[in-house]
């Protein structure tokens, strides 16, 4: 049981640095795409929300699934 708690302790980190890595990347893009195109920051911002949307809905799946571990 122990190692239950252990692999859901990693899982959870694993789900929380793999999310914000995804975030970075897409900020960075953002920003590099904005720079190179003011014109079309609109558009760029938008998709950038969306997929920083999705982004957090897998990683907070993960974090669910690795407290339903946690507790069985």
């Amino acid at each position: 049981m122990e190692f239950a708690y252990l692999a859901a302790g990693f899982g959870a980190g694993i789900t929380t640095i793999g999310a914000a890595i995804g975030i970075g990347m897409i900020g960075k893009g953002a920003m590099e795409g904005s720079a190179r195109q003011p014109e079309a920051s609109g558009d760029i911002r938008t998709s950038m929300l969306i997929s920083a949307a999705f982004i957090e809905g897998v990683a907070l799946f993960g974090q669910v699934v690795c407290i339903i571990l946690a507790l069985q």
